[in-house]
């Protein structure tokens, strides 16, 4: 079936190509074309030109350059805009037979509401007229910012809620206040306007564990709400969307260098050109990487690469066959929760555990054998981490039928193998008295504790806990196609079209609990009860395969939508847009025998005796449908062409998350699709030194689940209403020499109708209650210096507001700050810079370990804190 739907997309551009009439074949003849530079004569990459009054637009490549080719004998207005710049004009006349180059000088402005965008819209717009809360970075803003992963370049974003702390990979974003379990669960990520996977939100699979920021990127556009739910699937929080660089007549490279302190080696490269000058260009680059990781694993933390691309025919200026693909090949280290204190409500580490770069992954248990149920053994291997190995193809055809029509079409085929392996936390961490008697029901004094690697007894007073290697097998794979028809009915311009996606996920988990000391780069423990001559661990290993789990999910979505734009007249302009989802999933789970099985291998030992096991049982089947729509309205008025303001609503919903459907297999009557509604105001004034985007937002959330897995191995399983109300705002201002970016968020999201009865009996009441690691306030202050026309200094500031781990709000997460700073230096073709994030090792917790279901018996307690004080310096080379 999966062929199947490849080979019809395949087929489907054949037969558009075999109508496009031979005449657009031919050479161009007069051309227009030139660099669009700032007023220090650096080129700006990314910038948009138009040809006034004949419908030619395009966007500069990564060296500021633009073309124009079968452009008619006349005179005209070349315009260029871009973010952060004033719009710039310049008449031109072009004669028969003749390339004229006109270079643009664009004179620095605090942000331009005349930049256009193309997502979440159904055609591109100004930020001027468009009505949604948008946020654009391009390739050279990116860079600027020295994000270490894709999750920190989110963390810019207001009303985004983002914890980077897991490391490069598997990090989590909540918009607006939506409580999740984590991941990009109201989130989509897309590249190029089709999504990285269809669910970014599968178990053990966020979205940011398949994207890579890399030198092949030209820009990003964040929308938040909005017309999110008509342009992209389960997304009702927003849509981020990552625009890829494609190729033009010269050729161009840009290499990169960038080595730090914790041990990396990086380089990226990119090219581009033309293979036939003026109709078929071609981009391509990648990376590859590898460092030790800014906690201590013992081993490299990271390693691999990708490679992308795209070939680009053009027929014309607006029509084009681009064909593009993806392989990603790459492995992180996760980073979870560690043991921390606090004194006095000030966090610290624990003796022996440096809180800013220790961590319980270590090499002293990368390599797990142990036996299995039915025979055999079971391997995995810590240092692989989290490996994807992502191979992607698709196309995306643009043609203008008439003068009023335009169609588009854009399909991927993504495969995926993901290879998982970390250590999460499983309670604890114990003193040795309370593990004894909480855990092993004898007295502390009947038990030995002894190192697995030479025998040396573990000092009575050492704290010890269990760290659980999770390892998880996912083989998943996405076939998604877009199409639609714009029609441009002045004043109205109309965009329907048709989305089809097919997806699966099949995934096997097998969890083994090690026990360890409590320490930086910790140690495998031996546990014997001198009494009883017991056992209580195998290798340090204490509970062999105590969860099991086989189990797949599919989707199939089809689904319509079409939205419009009216003009109702030179200053408003209205938006309606329709969705209507017939979504179908399916799949099926296991009936796993819980702590059932004694594998009897074991001599006098405790560690094989409570087996999880799959085999022999059989499998639940279930299916789900959905039939959903979505809606949005909006209007916005245009002051003048410096200040406008808008109005909208909008209805959208997400579908119930994997693990949902896993635990609910058996009577999925209990789901519900989650339901949100919200209303929107926003204002955007720019001027040539200061620029707003503000918007005030109400979200009601109607059955949001909440399903974390817990360390016993069971799921929350809980589900509430969410209400949130909150104000998001963006400033830029610039006075000569010195920048400034000020981004806030406030916000009160609360639970309501969350009242129930635990699965021990008892009941529960979080109604009022402040959802779960949202803070009401945070923001980002970037101020920036040119201290010469080439050389420039920033300061990044952080704060986040106390939050709290779950849904009784007793365990408080205090607030934080983090510092980050930079310098980088231009000397012609080259850019040097060091950027350095926590400069002050701020100990900031993003989450406690919502996992954790027994008591420590001690002070000591468990969560995620930032990342500690970590340098990057880089090199890069424009030829």
């Amino acid at each position: 079936m999966k062929q199947k739907h490849s080979y019809l997309g395949i087929l489907f551009l054949i037969m558009c190509l075999i109508t496009v009439p031979n005449n657009l074949f031919a050479q161009a003849k007069n051309t227009v074309s030139g660099k669009v530079l700032d007023e220090t004569g650096q080129s700006i990459p990314g910038a948009n030109v138009s040809l006034k009054d004949t419908g030619k637009n395009t966007i500069t490549d990564e060296n500021g350059r633009y073309v124009f080719t079968d452009v008619i004998a006349g005179n005209y207005v070349v315009e260029a805009t871009n973010v952060g710049y004033k719009t710039y004009s310049k008449e031109i006349s072009v004669k028969e037979g003749e390339s004229v180059v006109a270079d643009l000088l664009l004179e620095t402005e605090s942000q331009s509401l005349k930049e256009v965008v193309v997502t979440g819209s159904s055609a591109p717009r100004s930020k001027l007229e468009s009505s949604v809360a948008i946020t654009t970075m391009g390739a050279k803003a990116i860079e600027d910012r020295a994000p270490s992963s894709t999750a920190a370049l989110l963390q810019t974003i207001p009303g985004f809620v983002v914890e980077a702390s897991g490391g490069e990979i598997g990090n989590n974003l909540f918009a607006r206040g939506i409580p999740s379990a984590g991941a990009y669960e109201y989130v989509q990520i897309q590249e190029d306007g089709l999504p990285v996977f269809e669910d970014g939100a599968l178990q053990f699979a966020n979205a940011d564990t398949f994207y890579r920021l890399d030198e092949t990127v030209s820009k990003m556009e964040a929308v938040r709400g909005g017309s999110a739910s008509i342009f992209a699937n389960n997304a009702p929080g927003g849509i981020i969307n990552f625009i890829s660089k494609t190729g033009q007549n010269d050729f161009q490279g840009r290499a990169k260098f960038t080595t730090s302190d914790y041990g990396m080696f990086r380089t990226d490269l990119n090219l581009s050109g033309a293979l036939i000058q003026d109709k078929l260009f071609f981009n391509v680059g990648g990376f590859y990487r590898a460092d030790n990781g800014v906690r201590n694993t013992g081993f490299t933390a990271n390693k691999g690469g990708q490679i992308k691309g795209n070939i680009t025919y053009k027929f014309d200026d607006s029509d084009y066959l681009r064909v593009n693909f993806k392989h990603l090949d790459d492995r992180n280290t996760f980073y979870l929760p560690i043991p921390l204190k606090s004194n006095n409500g000030k966090i610290e580490g624990i003796d022996g555990f440096n809180p800013n770069y220790g961590t319980l992954t270590s090499v002293n248990f990368s390599h797990l054998n142990v036996p299995q149920y039915g025979g055999g053994t079971f391997s995995a291997d810590l240092e692989d981490g989290s490996h994807p190995v992502i191979n992607s193809i698709g196309a995306e055809f643009k043609k203008k039928i008439s003068d009023k029509v335009t169609f588009k079409n854009a399909f991927k085929q993504t495969s995926i193998d993901l290879n998982y392996n970390a250590i999460f936390p499983n309670g604890g961490p114990w003193t040795q008295d309370a593990y004894a008697t909480s855990v092993q029901n004898t007295t502390a004094s009947n038990l030995t504790y002894s190192y697995v690697d030479n025998g040396a007894t573990l000092d009575p007073n050492a704290l010890i806990m269990r760290a659980d290697l999770w390892h998880i097998e996912k083989k998943m794979n996405n076939f998604a196609n877009n199409f639609s028809f714009s029609f441009d009915l002045d004043p109205v311009k109309l965009t329907a079209g048709y989305y089809y996606s097919n997806w699966k996920s099949n995934q096997y988990w097998n969890w083994n609990s090690y026990l360890v000391g409590v320490s930086d780069n910790p140690r495998l423990l031996n546990v014997k009860d001198n009494t009883t001559g017991v056992d209580h661990t195998w290798n340090g290993v204490e509970r062999i395969t105590w969860l099991e789990r086989d189990a797949q999910t599919k989707g199939l979505l089809n689904d319509i939508y079409a939205d419009a734009e009216i003009k109702a007249t030179d200053n408003l302009t209205f938006n309606a847009g329709l969705r209507y989802n017939k979504d179908k999933y399916s799949g099926y789970r296991d009936n796993a025998r819980f702590f059932s099985e004694d594998l009897g291998i074991l001599d006098n030992n405790t560690a094989d005796d409570a087996v999880t096991t799959v085999k022999g049982n059989p499998y639940t089947y279930w299916r789900y449908d959905v039939s959903e729509w979505s809606y949005t309205a909006a209007g916005n008025y245009k002051f003048n062409d410096n200040m406008a303001s808008y109005v909208r609503y909008s209805h959208g919903f997400r579908s119930p998350i994997e693990e949902s459907f896993y635990d609910n297999a058996a009577n999925l009557s209990k789901l519900e699709n989650t339901e949100v509604n919200q209303f929107e105001l926003g204002y955007k004034y720019s001027s040539s030194f200061f620029s707003v985007n503000a918007n005030l937002f109400h979200m009601n959330l109607k059955n949001v689940a909440f399903t974390d897995i817990l360390s016993d191995g069971s799921s929350e399983n809980k589900f509430a209403d969410v209400n949130n109300i909150g104000l998001e705002v963006e400033t830029n201002a610039r006075y000569e020499f010195v920048k400034l970016n000020f981004t806030f968020t406030v916000q009160k999201p609360e639970y309501d109708n969350f009242t129930g009865t635990n699965a021990d009996g008892s009941t529960f009441d979080f109604n009022g209650n402040t959802a779960r690691r949202i803070p009401k306030f945070f923001c980002n202050l970037r101020p920036e210096v040119d201290i010469t026309k080439d050389f420039t200094a920033y300061v990044q500031f952080s704060y986040y507001d106390k939050k709290f781990t779950n849904q009784d709000n007793k365990q408080v997460l205090p607030a934080y700050k983090e510092v980050g700073a930079g310098l980088n230096y231009t000397y012609k073709n080259l850019r040097f810079a060091v950027d350095a994030s926590n400069l002050f090792n701020e100990i900031g917790l993003t989450e406690g370990d919502p996992r954790q279901t027994t008591s420590a018996a001690s002070d000591v307690f468990m969560a995620r804190p930032i990342l500690g004080r970590a340098f990057r310096f880089s090199v890069a080379v424009n030829f």
